[in-house]
């Protein structure tokens, strides 16, 4: 198969799902692991058994409702998401995992990822829309104010990218301009697969840049979701 092939390929609903399954139990058990440190074993044990029969396959949906009844049990012991954002999403991509396994038909199935495809895409555009209508961002100021000021760089010499008020102006309106036209990558599988790869850099940067790894990992967990519902209503 050569690479333009691999771009333009889909998924079916069953492998999205598996490759869901895998991408997560990574990304959980990784953050498991660095609670176990800590203590807290009453929950992040489970936690790590239930990761490894997710990805070895074993147990069928089990493991995927244990980790999200598991989940439930962290809301409530560290009184919401303590993580924002990357908490929300690992709830969100098991909530639609766990619907889709018990779907009773096919149908519904499909509507569990399709919910999860079309929550992925309104992460970036409405991201997009906030920074676009926020002064502070079209100016620049945003970035600059969060790497002056902000805990989140996770080196002090990142702080000098403050004074290239130019530099930190082009990339604010790259990320904008990036998230408002993420949903048109819908549009075609070539454009998607492109997008994602962005997407993912993006991402990455952030973990580099701030310190915001669980953001990274959670949000490739979710990517095989719009794969398969881009092949489907296309």
């Amino acid at each position: 198969m050569s690479g333009l092939e691999i771009l333009q390929s889909g998924l079916t609903a069953g492998q999205a799902m598996g490759w869901m399954q895998i991408l997560l139990s990574f990304a959980i058990a990784q953050q498991s692991l660095e609670h176990l440190a800590r203590g807290d074993r009453l929950i992040f044990v489970p936690r790590l058994v239930l990761c490894l029969l997710m990805a070895l396959g074993l147990g069928g949906a089990w493991p995927v409702w244990g980790l999200w009844g598991n989940s439930l049990a962290m809301l409530w012991r560290y009184q919401g998401p303590y993580n924002g954002g990357s908490d929300k999403m690992s709830m969100l991509i098991l909530s639609c995992l766990s619907l889709a396994h018990l779907a009773p038909t096919p149908f519904w199935q499909e509507m569990a990822l399709s919910y999860l495809a079309v929550q992925l895409v309104l992460s970036y555009f409405v991201s997009g829309w906030v920074k676009v209508v926020n002064p502070d961002w079209q100016s620049g100021a945003a970035l600059r104010d969060v790497f002056r000021f902000s805990a989140y760089p996770v080196s002090e010499s990142l702080r000098s990218l403050a004074d290239h008020p130019r530099f930190l102006f082009v990339m604010g309106w790259a990320v904008i301009l990036f998230e408002l036209v993420f949903p048109l990558a819908l549009l075609n599988p070539v454009a998607l697969k492109l997008a994602l790869l962005c997407a993912a850099g993006f991402h990455l940067s952030n973990a580099c840049f701030f310190g915001l790894n669980r953001f990274f990992w959670i949000w490739l967990c979710a990517y095989p979701a719009l794969i398969w519902f881009q092949d489907r209503i296309l």
